[in-house]
């Protein structure tokens, strides 16, 4: 991919994300709360992209949206939990899951049952989750102008394509996700590269 065409990327999935009446307000809210250092990743940007590339008119469900913060004075669930209450009281709607990325390390092995490495930035933690297409994250800034957090660009997000991303997970969980996913029962374009 060139550096021309992943800048044309950015912009689309920017544009998506301020013309979207659930991503942009899910923004807004995450921005009130004052963090430094903070994107809006996975599932729900991928599920923007692909309902967007499918040309669905409705929002795909989401499990969650999952709100990835990069803070290593202030580590600990209870925090996470306080944020997660506080983005509920202003976006009821929807269901939320914050997790302050410096302390990942903490609490991994004991929930999935392996350590993981701990993260000197957000841009570390995104490059680690699962599948290429899912290592991705928006944030809105002061000006109102999204930044995207892409550490291995946007073109398996916009190709629709679920690749094995090794470094946090091992193969059999990647596979786990897949077959649980069901990707292609929502989006029939994706491909499932298999490892």
């Amino acid at each position: 991919m060139t550096v021309e065409s992943e800048d044309v990327l950015t912009a689309q999935l920017a544009a998506l994300a301020k013309e979207s009446c659930w991503f942009r307000p899910a923004l807004v809210a995450v921005r009130d709360l004052g963090l430094s250092s903070w994107c809006i990743g996975a599932g729900a940007v991928r599920n923007l992209v692909w309902d967007w590339l499918h040309g669905f008119d409705d929002r795909s469900a989401l499990a969650d949206i999952d709100v990835a913060y990069f803070d290593p004075i202030e580590v600990g669930a209870d925090r996470d939990a306080a944020l997660e209450r506080q983005l509920h009281a202003v976006y009821p709607g929807l269901r939320w899951d914050v997790k302050n990325q410096a302390g990942v390390h903490l609490w991994y092995e004991a929930k999935f049952g392996h350590p993981v490495r701990p993260f000197g930035s957000l841009q570390d933690a995104v490059a680690s989750w699962p599948e290429f297409a899912t290592c991705v994250g928006l944030a809105l800034r002061a000006d109102d102008s999204v930044e995207v957090v892409a550490p291995h660009g946007l073109s398996d997000l916009f190709a629709m394509v679920v690749r094995h991303n090794p470094m946090r997970v091992g193969v059999e969980t990647f596979r786990k996700r897949v077959q649980t996913k069901q990707y292609g029962a929502r989006w029939s374009r994706v491909t499932v590269i298999p490892s």
